[in-house]
């Protein structure tokens, strides 16, 4: 759990917040916890919309997914996304991680939007935003995001699925 403000506060929740979990104290200022989360949220974002693509790079190339991410998992290249979100819904085609697009496109939106007011242009987060936005223009506002690979797949004209030999 991410808390902000005053030390002196913190401290007097920290005991009691520490029974819903472990908890990091961002800073001694409102909204410095929230500048960490939506800064997180993004970065889980791009992570997934550059996993797709390179896994939509790879199948045009004949590929396996299924390699692909586990070299990738045990390489440079490793993220989040690639370790759980991949192999749990994308791969199996299910899309339903559980977050909507809709709402990741908000908490993208947030963390731009911050990062505008304090002069710091996210030129990689607003590429990852504008992937939400047309996720959400071919799909719907409540598909979960995972189903932005499917852009990528419709672009490249190949769909990312486990080569059986």
């Amino acid at each position: 759990m991410m808390v902000a403000g005053p030390r002196d506060a913190a401290s007097e929740v920290e005991p009691y917040l520490q029974q819903l979990g472990r908890i990091y104290v961002c800073g001694d200022k409102a909204g410095q916890a929230q500048m960490v989360k939506v800064a997180n949220n993004l970065m889980s974002v791009a992570c997934m919309a550059m996993s797709c693509e390179m896994l939509v790079l790879g199948a045009r190339a004949g590929v396996d997914p299924k390699v692909m991410m586990e070299v990738i998992n045990i390489s440079s290249g490793r993220n989040g996304a690639m370790q759980d979100k991949v192999p749990r819904h994308i791969l199996p085609r299910t899309f339903d991680f559980g977050f909507s697009t809709a709402l990741s496109h908000k908490d993208a939106g947030l963390c731009i939007d911050e990062a505008d007011r304090l002069g710091v242009p996210l030129i990689m987060g607003n590429a990852a935003r504008q992937v939400l936005t047309m996720t959400k223009a071919q799909f719907g506002p409540d598909a979960d995001f995972t189903n932005m690979i499917r852009l990528f797949e419709e672009w490249a004209g190949v769909e990312v699925k486990t080569v059986t030999r």
